[in-house]
């Protein structure tokens, strides 16, 4: 069974679809979700408290700022403006994919833990995550 979520964003921060794919997963199986972009990331996080969402885009903007940090000088793919290197170094840092085990039509997620794309670019995009559940 496999389908294709397509995730809007306005901006860097994690945008939660646990919902989303919760209502489309049936069965049992495994479910692997993967993003088909090079800027953004997927993280299984806490649900409850949205300070966790801020503060790990606050890190991650510290840890990697743009590239009209000085610290980013060295940097040389910058033609596409000043947050796309450093969302592909984001990117490479955290996961693109995930393994959720699906039992009896319900996702395996403990109590506080949502699904969630971590979109890296500063533009509005749509972004795509392939489900597949086997």
């Amino acid at each position: 069974m496999q389908t294709v979520f397509q995730i809007h964003t306005s901006g860097p921060g994690l945008y939660e679809f646990t919902e989303a794919v919760a209502g489309w997963a049936e069965g049992s199986g495994l479910l692997t979700l993967f993003i088909q972009h090079t800027s953004a990331s997927l993280l299984i996080q806490e649900n409850a408290d949205p300070e966790v969402r801020t503060d790990l885009t606050e890190f991650f903007h510290r840890l990697v700022p743009p590239t009209t940090d000085p610290s980013m000088a060295y940097l040389t793919h910058t033609y596409e403006g000043p947050d796309d290197m450093p969302a592909h170094i984001k990117a490479a840092l955290l996961p693109v994919s995930l393994s959720i085990p699906v039992m009896n039509g319900r996702l395996s997620l403990g109590t506080w833990q949502g699904i969630y794309l971590f979109e890296h670019r500063n533009a509005p995009h749509t972004r795509r995550v392939v489900a597949h559940l086997s």
